[in-house]
């Protein structure tokens, strides 16, 4: 071996971690592409937005429309489903607010539609064994079983005060649609039951305004949709 030539020996470490180490971009088999998560907010403010459109619609027996059980598969896999998955990526995206939010909401689509599924027995424990009719206990476990949820509805509202006005209003409207279904079916007031429906449908549009707003914004469209941010500016 000739002299000038250095044995493997004689190398240096950073000699050998120069060679093994090589860049992505050096790579032309395997490009290096910086990854960009999406914002998952729209898809979860829409799936939102069309449980609770849905829900309020159906309050009303539309078209002599009385039982609600064709929103189970809407409830089950595009207000559960997909608002869960947009709960999950607002957790890898640092938003604890949309995570909570929207994994909750996420939670109580499934958990309302599973009364509808007779499988789950949840309305057979209140029917009549005889008759198969609804006892009124039924309307009280609803009222219980909503109560619940305008209590999580409310601490998402104080949240939302460092969200933006849009979501304050919609959570706001979310927490009277709530209350009315609570207080409708505790009391068996009729009118409470078909106010929440109104309530609903606002709190609906403003879910679709602020998904579309997601969606458009930012170089999406040449729409920009303002959502009034309630975040402080930084002097």
């Amino acid at each position: 071996m000739s002299p000038s030539t250095p044995s493997v020996s004689s190398k240096t470490g950073a000699d050998l971690e120069a060679q093994v180490t090589v860049s992505p971009r050096d790579q032309p088999g395997l490009p290096y592409v910086p990854r960009n998560f999406a914002n998952p907010a729209p898809l979860g403010l829409t799936a939102f937005a069309t449980s609770i459109f849905m829900m309020s619609l159906m309050t009303l027996h539309p078209r002599g429309v009385a039982e609600p059980n064709i929103i189970i598969s809407t409830m089950i896999f595009f207000g559960g489903l997909c608002q869960y998955i947009s709960g999950i990526m607002e957790f890898v995206a640092g938003n604890t607010f949309g995570a909570t939010v929207f994994s909750a909401f996420a939670g109580f689509n499934v958990a309302y539609a599973l009364i509808f599924i007779p499988g789950t027995g949840i309305l057979a424990a209140y029917a009549d064994p005889t008759t198969g009719e609804a006892l009124p206990d039924l309307a009280q476990a609803i009222a219980m079983f909503v109560w619940a949820w305008f209590i999580v509805c409310v601490i998402f509202t104080v949240a939302a005060t460092r969200a933006s006005w849009v979501l304050l209003i919609l959570l706001v409207f979310v927490d009277f649609t709530l209350l009315f279904i609570a207080i409708g079916y505790m009391l068996g007031i009729e009118k409470l039951l078909t106010a929440s429906s109104a309530t609903g449908f606002i709190s609906a549009f403003l879910a679709y305004y602020a998904g579309a707003a997601g969606l458009w914004g930012n170089g999406g469209t040449a729409i920009n949709l303002p959502v009034g941010s309630l975040i402080p500016k930084r002097e």
